[in-house]
């Protein structure tokens, strides 16, 4: 079957998706500044255009069908990039030239991206950053979908297609509920000799969480994920409530560690000191994208395909 699409107009999307959110015709169509009949008139419209139901109509309100929602998602998706070109327009008339979408991992946002990212709009006052936080799986996707310009994630990610670069180095510790016996010590601690604790992690996808799993199952042992939440703090704040003990990047979390008086102890396993890589699609060749990667790496940092590390000098 073919919708006839353009018969569809913002005002009735958002009407709809308005209808769906509040869960009335009466209350969407005051927030869309419509007479009650307009409104009806144009739900009917758009449901004659599809050929499909949208909403089921009860004496409570209004409940979206499959197509409803089907809809609703879309619409969503078509108003906020529709709101995104009216601010970028209007910044244009304040005079920033362009929008450059970064993508990025909680843990490079948390380390190193705020003075960065400042330092950049000082520098560039006409570029305007947008980011948005993923965990380091979702953030390589959304660069693949193109819906960011540049990405900063944990290496671990697969990166064919992608350009990387090593954009910063950090260490993964072990935090644990204040008299905690395992927070006697500051010697590191081999990861495998936590496993009988139960964990508290950040939401599937994050790099963290995939490395525990990793090395749980090298070890043949289960790994005790108790709650799993989506910010550092959060983590900590379960820690501290000893429901359980966690790993999180050193210098992220030791000024909460402190706050909350917490223990921590180093790892002693390799892969708790990782790479947090920048990443474009490869062959991009966009100037202010290029300022930007160029920016946030290091100096000396390797440009490759895989970002591989320099090896070191023979002495």
């Amino acid at each position: 079957m073919n919708y006839n699409l353009a018969r569809f107009d913002l005002v009735s999307v958002r009407l709809a998706v308005a209808c769906a959110q509040t869960g009335s015709l009466t209350a969407a169509a005051r927030d869309s500044h419509l007479a009650l009949a307009a409104a009806s008139r144009r739900i009917r419209e758009l449901e004659d255009a599809l050929g499909e139901a949208l909403f089921e109509r009860h004496p409570r309100g209004l409940l979206p069908t499959a197509a409803g929602r089907v809809f609703v998602k879309h619409g969503l998706t078509l108003l906020q990039t529709m709101e995104q070109l009216g601010g970028e327009l209007a910044d244009l008339r304040r005079g920033i030239a362009r929008h450059i979408r970064l993508c990025a991992s909680s843990a490079a946002i948390s380390q190193f991206l705020p003075p960065l990212l400042a330092r950049y709009g000082e520098l560039h006052p006409q570029v305007h950053i947008d980011l948005e936080e993923q965990v380091s799986e979702a953030v390589a996707a959304t660069l693949r979908e193109g819906r960011a310009d540049v990405a900063v994630f944990v290496e671990g990610p697969d990166t064919k297609g992608l350009d990387t670069r090593l954009f910063r180095e950090d260490e993964l510790v072990l935090i644990l509920p204040a008299g905690h016996a395992l927070a006697r010590s500051k010697t590191p601690l081999a990861f495998v000799d936590t496993l009988d604790e139960e964990w508290i992690s950040l939401t599937a996808g994050a790099a963290m969480l995939q490395k525990q799993q990793q090395a749980a199952l090298a070890a043949n042992r289960p790994l005790k994920l108790r709650m799993q939440v989506r910010s550092f703090d959060a983590v900590c704040h379960m820690v501290a409530s000893g429901l359980g003990v966690a790993i999180l990047p050193k210098a992220a979390t030791l000024p909460m560690v402190k706050s909350m008086k917490l223990g921590w102890r180093p790892l002693a396993d390799a892969w708790a000191k990782r790479r947090l890589l920048t990443a474009t699609m490869a062959g991009q060749s966009d100037a202010g994208i290029t300022s930007l990667v160029d920016f946030l790496s290091p100096k000396d940092a390797p440009s490759s395909q895989n970002a591989k590390p320099k090896a070191p000098k023979r002495k």
